[in-house]
């Protein structure tokens, strides 16, 4: 068992120095190719954090080829020197985290699907399942569009007929698109086979309840969407 003292980290940006860190320790010799991690829980003890900003570094570790992953055996480290190009770098420390825009989409749609179930126009609930057709296609075809999911978590926030809700989607919309450790976390859950259907039935229900104009169904739906987005996002 390999011993390492880890600084217990005190920022917003915990998994930054979370990830400078065990990259230190990766880069120095303390861990070998080869050699296994701590456990996300013993890494939780060490640094004094939840489990999501250790998840968030070793997503970014791996992104960046230093560690890989084994499904129930645990991480372990695959190159001490791999490549980081600075605008990888920069954007782990200077972006808005995924847990950021978990937690924004969190408390924000459910409350835009709200006034989209009571302020859409029959021409948007129509178009609604226009793109919900659409990503019924998509999924039976094995394919994940994110442009599709975007499309259509936009056009809820158009139905709501609010300015400001639509503009904090564009807002968290280019986040996504901007960070790298996002598209790497969605690459390994919603986009995953096995969470296809089950992403296309969530939003199915969601359209369901704006259609039939039922706000209380509609924002239980996009709140049960979201949750299981980050169940999904750091399992």
């Amino acid at each position: 068992m390999i011993v390492i003292t880890f600084n217990t980290v005190i920022s917003k940006k915990l998994y930054v120095q979370i990830y400078e860190q065990i990259l230190s320790g990766i880069q120095s010799g303390i861990f070998q190719v080869g050699d296994k991690l701590p456990s996300e829980r013993e890494l939780c003890i060490h640094f004094g954090v939840s489990r999501a900003p250790i998840r968030q570094a070793l997503s970014a570790l791996e992104m960046n080829g230093f560690i890989s992953s084994r499904q129930g055996e645990g991480v372990f480290v695959k190159d001490t020197q791999a490549t980081v190009t600075k605008n990888v770098l920069e954007i782990v420390a200077e972006s808005v985290s995924p847990e950021d825009i978990l937690e924004a989409r969190l408390v924000i749609e459910p409350l835009i699907i709200k006034f989209a179930a009571l302020r859409a126009t029959d021409e948007e609930i129509e178009n609604l399942n226009k793109i919900v057709r659409k990503m019924e296609i998509e999924t039976i075809q094995g394919i994940y569009a994110p442009e599709t999911d975007e499309e259509l978590h936009h056009s809820i926030a158009k139905a709501s007929h609010n300015e400001l809700f639509i503009a904090f989607m564009a807002s968290i919309g280019e986040a996504m698109k901007q960070q790298k450790i996002w598209t790497f976390l969605r690459d390994r859950s919603v986009t995953h086979p096995d969470y296809r259907e089950t992403n296309f039935n969530e939003h199915k229900q969601i359209i369901e309840a704006v259609s039939s104009r039922n706000e209380k169904e509609a924002v239980k739906k996009m709140t049960l969407h979201m949750q299981k987005l980050q169940q999904r996002c750091w399992k």
